[in-house]
């Protein structure tokens, strides 16, 4: 697995699990505390607002980046490790967390109109390039497959090739399941919250956006299941870790006996 895309999945990794540790507790407190109509919703109402804004966003433009990084890693094939570089990918990290903690501080400016209708432009915007990105994939998977399918292999420079191209095919399947995951978890609210914008909202209109964030919020927790499921690379490691641990744990402890010192009396 290249470099850069260890980069990209470590950073939905950590962006997932901050959503897993922190986001979904405090909506889980929003909704008992508003159900019971305590004081301290409002504040518990904020702080998930900017978890959420932070933590969640990061994790979309996340998906979005792994799933551009595979369209560019298709469509350069040779070019690819020489125009995405790994400082390049890194830059593009940073601009993500920088972008996401900027919405987020948009709560606490007061922006909050201004913060609606910039996450919902931006995240429609990237769906559109996503959704483009694997028709193009697709097309440029369906193109080789059938020219390889045509050449009469002879060379072992070409079979290597081809080998090469066969495991990149299959990493970005397993990028195109979690993109299919994201796009059911994240449409409904995106279309909620356009709804909401244009008509007002309403109690039902109300409760359908609560549903719908809490499928944003399990897309997170769904994401590292499909990456060990469709990725094998990340699924030996993550089963290589867990076998290190238990055996580190299964270890007996060894105790080590030392000899008291002795002591020399000296009479005068």
């Amino acid at each position: 697995m290249a470099k850069t895309l260890k980069t990209l999945l470590l950073n939905l990794a950590c962006s997932d699990v901050a959503v897993g540790l922190f986001t979904q507790p405090l909506y889980t407190l929003f909704l008992v505390s508003r159900l019971q109509l305590q004081k301290h919703a409002c504040t518990t109402q904020q702080m998930w607002i900017i978890s959420s804004n932070l933590f969640s966003t990061a994790s979309f433009f996340g998906v979005v980046a792994v799933s551009v990084d595979r369209f560019l890693a298709i469509h350069l094939h040779l070019r690819y490790q020489e125009l995405v570089t790994h400082r390049r990918v890194v830059i593009v990290v940073a601009g993500v967390w920088v972008y996401s903690a900027s919405v987020s501080l948009m709560m606490l400016w007061g922006l909050v109109s201004t913060r609606a209708l910039t996450t919902l432009v931006s995240a429609s915007f990237s769906l559109i390039i996503t959704s483009g990105v694997y028709i193009r994939i697709y097309l440029t998977v369906r193109q080789h497959s059938n020219q390889i399918q045509s050449m009469q292999i002879r060379d072992e420079a070409q079979s290597d090739e081809i080998k090469n191209f066969a495991v990149l095919i299959k990493s970005t399947v397993g990028v195109f399941y979690v993109y299919l995951v994201f796009l059911s978890c994240y449409l409904p609210v995106l279309i909620c919250t356009a709804v909401i914008r244009l008509y007002g909202s309403n109690s039902t209109l109300k409760k359908f956006y609560l549903f719908s964030l809490l499928l944003v919020y399990l897309n997170s927790s769904w994401n590292p299941v499909i990456y060990c499921w469709k990725m094998r690379t990340i699924r030996h490691a993550i089963m290589d870790i867990l076998w290190k641990v238990s055996r580190r744990r299964n270890q007996p402890y060894r105790v080590i006996y030392r000899r008291p010192s002795s002591v020399v009396r000296v009479d005068n």
